[in-house]
């Protein structure tokens, strides 16, 4: 039997003699007498059907009967509810016992049962489960829609020097290269007038187009760099709030920094294989052309294109946690995507729904952000910055429309840039303490009095 605080070992049950089950009686031992009992205060068994007390008590209440106790004795304790150990003899306050242990059904091997009621009745017998351990912004057990969305902006409430330092400087970076290109590249009156005018020769079109298109590809990759950077460092943030642990931005910085470049790898990787998708949808209608039926070209191509979209949302939710494995188990590209596949598996709908509602609350949070800041740079701006915002021919946005709205911008992103990227990590980590228990590795991990000892496995942020 081992003396581990809130460990119990399967199978054993003392008897209330303090013996174990099966142990011999030192009277009948060689040497220590004529193999008589030694007398025992009270009434004395009978036979093997009277160590059953009479007045049993109610269902569900006890383990089992383990006889009547004699004058000057206590009865024995109930054992521990599902999934933790209450307090007693040499488990204070500690964990439960370990899946596939005596916990049964209702214990943490066989399904939560009352693990996940915080300081409700367990599945064991209705026993009372107190709360799960709670060091950082989330409890550590299985987590409901709130307790996400809860958690992500509790990371920006409790470490938000940190959290808005990150995502404020790379908000401000992206943002002033962002004004520049539309300065300067995608707000030329120029290349309004060509491609609205009849007379505009083929070439001068292309050309005109090409410029535009090698703009909006800048403008679009520095803010994914500027998004990726900000995700990866704010991985490292999320993941030491869970533990209760603050962290530096230098310091989210350095644990990032090696995985950066396989992070912008994964993502070149997935849209390669989302335009893959997008491209063998369009084939049929493709070779529907190519035969010269123009009316089934058309409807094979929007079949086509329909049925390879199905396929790029059902793949995005597929890998939507291999930014956090990699970032945070230190995985390879592959591998990330597998492990993503791994742990979706069986919660699509509920991880779609999730990440469909904080985008739903972020996107409304950066609209309602930056719609006073639009109106402004309208106002100051005057005519020529709201005909240019329309798109109307001739005008061109100013330097002060731009510089407001970008106020906008930045503030909005800053705000809702860590509650996205903490709503992924939380996700993550819930998969992983609903399939592999990582809740017991992260009390490890946090100092939580009385978590069990065993070899400790991956750990966020580790």
């Amino acid at each position: 039997m081992t003396d581990t605080p809130g460990w119990a070992s399967p199978g054993s049950d003392p008897t209330p003699d303090g013996r174990e089950p099966g142990a011999s009686d030192p009277a009948d031992r060689p040497g220590t007498g004529s193999g008589a009992p030694a007398p025992q205060p009270g009434a004395q068994p009978q036979g093997p059907g009277a160590q059953w007390s009479k007045e049993q008590p109610a269902a569900g209440q006890w383990s089992a009967p383990t006889g009547a106790p004699g004058p000057g004795q206590t009865p024995p304790p109930p054992p521990p509810g599902p999934g933790w150990a209450g307090p007693g003899p040499g488990a204070p306050g500690g964990y439960g016992a370990p899946p596939g242990g005596p916990g049964g059904p209702g214990g943490y091997g066989g399904g939560y049962g009352g693990y996940g009621v915080p300081g409700g009745y367990g599945a064991w017998g209705g026993g009372w489960a107190p709360p799960a351990a709670k060091p950082g912004v989330i409890p550590l057990r299985p987590l409901g829609v709130g307790e996400i969305l809860d958690g992500a902006v509790s990371t920006l409430r409790t470490h938000w020097r940190t959290v808005l330092g990150i995502s404020l400087t790379l908000a401000v970076v992206t943002e002033i290269a962002t004004i520049l290109l539309q300065r300067y590249f995608l707000n030329n009156t120029a290349t309004q007038d060509t491609l609205s005018d009849p007379s505009t020769s083929a070439a001068d079109a292309f050309r005109v187009m090409g410029e535009s298109l090698l703009g909006t590809f800048a403008l679009s990759l520095i803010t994914l760099i500027g998004t990726l950077i900000a995700t990866a460092m704010l991985t490292s943030v999320t993941s030491r709030a869970v533990l209760g642990r603050p962290v530096s931005p230098g310091e989210a910085w350095r644990e990032a920094r090696p995985q950066v470049w396989k992070l912008f790898g994964q993502l070149l990787l997935l849209g390669l294989i989302g335009v893959g998708v997008m491209l063998g949808g369009a084939v049929p209608g493709i070779i529907g052309f190519l035969v010269g039926n123009e009316n089934v070209g058309i409807t094979l191509l929007v079949l086509g294109l329909l049925a390879a979209f199905v396929v790029v949302i059902w793949l995005t939710v597929r890998f939507s946690l291999a930014a956090p494995a990699l970032m945070l188990e230190r995985q390879g590209i592959v591998q990330s995507l597998r492990r993503s596949t791994k742990l979706v598996q069986g919660s699509w709908w509920r991880i779609l729904g999730i990440q469909l509602l904080a985008g739903l609350i972020v996107g409304i949070a950066k609209v309602v952000i930056s719609i006073p800041f639009t109106v402004a740079a309208m106002i100051a701006g005057g005519g020529d910055s709201l005909a240019g915002f329309l798109g109307e021919n001739g005008a061109h946005v100013g330097w002060t429309f731009l510089l407001i709205s970008g106020i906008g911008a930045v503030i909005g992103t800053t705000i809702t840039l860590p509650i996205s990227a903490g709503v992924t990590v939380l996700l993550y980590v819930d998969q992983r303490i609903r399939r592999e228990g990582l809740d017991l590795e992260l009390a490890r991990a946090a100092g939580v009095q009385g978590a069990p000892a065993g070899a400790p496995g991956p750990v966020p942020g580790s």
